[in-house]
């Protein structure tokens, strides 16, 4: 269902945006997609964090960089019962804890994990704020996909923290493996696609659903973002590419079948 009030323990559940400049990137993804944004409280209390908003409705988070040498990226937090549980799981199976996990005021508690095959991720565990309220609509978030060059190994590692399974299905000439929670496909998971450069860490990738992938990449682009993957038609999927927004974040746009 595109409307959301919570999600499965290991699902990714919310998706936010670390940058340089807060205000222009709100104007940036509020010209791409046309999404508002919501204070979350006092700059002393959340340090600056936003809400974007499509409809009303929670669809992503915005943030300053919070330290020097911060990356600018969107990054994907997966939902758990136990954030602090989910800390020793982590460091347990190999991972790292970047700090340890903290209250964000009555929204949840977070923590924020990296492994050398599974990339960096968030783990949320729901207060007041359950993570995003509209998905796998136009402007949305729709998929999540890990890119690694290590799969069997990330494979391995989320079975472990989270109970994932993985299943290969195939998409037009290629494998695609998906994350499985239960019967539900709940991420993605790929190697490294032609032209990515040798020794590239591994990272998780955002799509967020649009009406026209075309349109809205040449719109990211002609707002200051860079074409990193032309719009391409995925059998059983839908029409996508990929850009960065102008300060560097990557991302994709999805227009998806049915």
């Amino acid at each position: 269902m595109p409307e959301r009030d919570g999600f499965a323990p290991g699902t990714p559940s919310w998706v936010d945006l670390a940058t340089p400049d807060v205000d222009d990137a709100a104007r940036f993804y509020g010209e791409l997609f046309g999404w508002e944004t919501e204070e979350t409280g006092t700059v002393e209390e959340t340090g600056g964090y936003r809400f974007f908003l499509s409809g009303g409705k929670k669809v992503a988070g915005v943030s300053p960089l919070m330290s020097e040498g911060q990356p600018v990226v969107w990054a994907t937090y997966f939902d758990t019962d136990d954030v602090d549980a989910l800390a020793e799981r982590v460091k347990e199976f190999g991972g790292e804890s970047f700090f340890d996990p903290m209250d964000v005021m009555d929204a949840g508690r977070m923590g924020f994990f990296g492994h050398p095959a599974a990339g960096a991720f968030g783990g949320w565990q729901a207060g007041q704020h359950k993570g995003a309220e509209l998905v796998n609509e136009p402007v949305s978030l729709a998929w999540n996909t890990l890119i690694t060059p290590h799969p069997e190994d990330a494979a391995a590692f989320f079975g472990l923290i989270f109970g994932l399974g993985t299943e290969t299905q195939r998409f037009g000439d290629s494998d695609y493996v998906l994350f499985t929670l239960g019967e539900n496909a709940i991420a993605g998971l790929m190697g490294p696609p032609p032209g990515m450069p040798e020794g590239a860490p591994a990272f998780w990738g955002v799509s967020f659903a649009v009406e026209d992938a075309d349109a809205s990449a040449a719109l990211a682009v002609e707002r200051g973002g860079t074409m990193l993957m032309e719009p391409m038609d995925m059998p059983g999927i839908g029409r996508i590419a990929t850009v960065t927004d102008p300060w560097g974040a990557s991302f994709s746009v999805a227009a998806l079948d049915g």
